[in-house]
């Protein structure tokens, strides 16, 4: 089945036409016949005998791009003058940068800001060390930490062609909760090294968010960092991918008229992402869950399972079910795909109980493509931009921290995520609940803020705020 054409392959062209009527028609028709979607018209110049026009294009791959660029080459009474690739185009220079918060626009300024009164600020922090919370940069910055070994869809491409997705993500920081994130890649994949370098860089930082780190090493880098630090540690792969799942799920079985202590699940993935689901649907109160990797189902005794597949498998599989993924999904009421394209078929959703509700969410490419299992019924969400019900990170991980820096949260609780989730939640009123609709836009601003008061009350409910 073809892809949809989307932004990410979005090509721009200068184009010069013939002014006279049709040229323009030829031109859509030429791009459509090849499966170009037209996006935008923008640019326009008219001349006396022709006009330039620039033309945005979505496209579905590098290739395609090739094959829409020669569609409108050969099109009749048509010049191409220039193209480029948009998402090539949007990275240029990276897409962050350092401003300045204040003006020095004379003697005076220079002399508070830098020396000599910036001394008084340091000797105010050497004194009390808290101050450096108030008085510096650490009250609003968050450093992202990768090694690059799990990004995105990619795996482990290294740190510096990790640099654009923590970019990225300092990017979705800043626009939608005013947090200054700052994207740190680390040239190594031992935990020690990773934890012994972000401990070192901490005091400049109000927060560690960790990403794109591999299993199992994230868990004890997450977990040895939460000891030594005292700001908050955040593994987004990990639990921002929770919550947000929490969040659809609470939703969705409201429609599905089910509850969570009645639910079997089936998750298709058990590294970062799906253990961290399965602990907070624990928390939930979902009773039974089954993981599978590429062996198969995670149970008790089963031999060569690390650490977290280790605890896994003693927390969850109450019934140690054995076999592949397809003999584990029968019956079953929500499956979750952290792992990889084309994993499940259609039979296999048919299979499931009575209105299932399945969370597609490997990127780009899900686990099933939802159009293909419409006529199932239930809920269907996936990490995509161009389907409905996209469970992406970026409703969670700003507030979160928004919520953690404003409280002055020393970590980040199970209570906090479960507020978080519980407010992204709540952003869809109950009225505007449909199968296509269980999780806010990611354009939504009013979540981060949702989130961000729920986690900071949770932080002060759970009593981890800084005296």
């Amino acid at each position: 089945m073809a892809d949809t054409p989307t932004a990410a392959f979005s090509v721009r062209l200068r184009v010069r036409l013939d002014n006279q009527p049709g040229a323009l028609g030829r031109l859509a028709a030429a791009i459509g016949a090849v499966g170009g979607n037209i996006a935008a018209l923008e640019g326009f110049e008219a001349k006396k005998s022709f006009l330039d026009e620039d033309i945005v294009v979505d496209c579905t791959s590098e290739d395609h791009q090739q094959q829409v660029l020669e569609a409108a080459r050969s099109c009749d009474g048509i010049e191409v003058l220039e193209w480029d690739d948009r998402t090539f185009t949007l990275h240029d220079g990276g897409k962050t940068e350092v401003v300045s918060r204040i003006a020095v626009r004379d003697a005076a300024d220079l002399s508070m800001a830098y020396t000599p009164g910036v001394a008084r600020v340091c000797k105010a922090i050497e004194a009390d060390p808290a101050k450096v919370h108030e008085l510096t940069i650490k009250k609003n910055t968050v450093a992202i930490v990768s090694d690059g070994t799990a990004v995105l869809g990619l795996g482990d491409i290294g740190p510096e062609a990790a640099m654009p997705v923590m970019e990225g993500k300092a990017l979705l920081f800043k626009e939608f909760a005013g947090v200054d994130g700052f994207p740190i890649c680390l040239d190594t994949n031992s935990a020690d090294e990773i934890v012994e370098a972000v401990q070192r860089i901490a005091p400049t930082f109000g927060g560690i968010n960790l990403e794109d780190i591999a299993a199992p090493v994230c868990f004890e880098v997450e977990d040895r960092l939460k000891e030594l630090l005292d700001i908050p540690v955040f593994h987004d792969d990990q639990h921002g991918t929770a919550v947000v799942v929490l969040a659809a799920l609470v939703n969705s079985l409201k429609l599905v008229d089910k509850k969570m202590e009645d639910l079997k699940v089936v998750i298709a993935g058990v590294g970062a992402a799906g253990v961290a689901i399965s602990k907070i649907l624990m928390e939930a109160g979902v009773p039974w869950i089954v993981g599978c990797d590429r062996q198969g189902a995670v149970y008790q005794g089963r031999g060569g399972l690390n650490v977290a597949k280790e605890w896994f498998a003693e927390h969850t599989n109450p019934d140690n079910v054995t076999g592949s993924l397809a003999e584990c999904m029968p019956g079953t009421d929500l499956f979750i795909g952290v792992s990889g394209p084309g994993l499940i078929s259609v039979a296999d959703v048919e299979g499931m109980a009575k209105d299932p509700i399945v969370f597609a969410l490997a990127n780009p490419d899900p686990e099933i493509r939802p159009e293909v299992i419409q006529h199932v019924g239930g809920v269907v969400a996936t990490g995509r931009s161009d389907f409905p019900n996209q469970i992406n990170n970026v409703l969670c991980f700003p507030g979160i921290f928004r919520g953690a820096l404003d409280a002055g949260a020393t970590t980040i609780t199970e209570g906090m995520k479960l507020a978080a989730a519980e407010a992204i939640a709540m952003a869809v009123p109950d009225a505007e609940l449909a199968p296509d609709f269980v999780i806010p836009s990611v354009f939504d601003r009013s979540v981060a803020p949702l989130v961000a008061a729920a986690a900071a009350e949770a932080a002060v409910r759970d009593g981890v705020v800084r005296g």
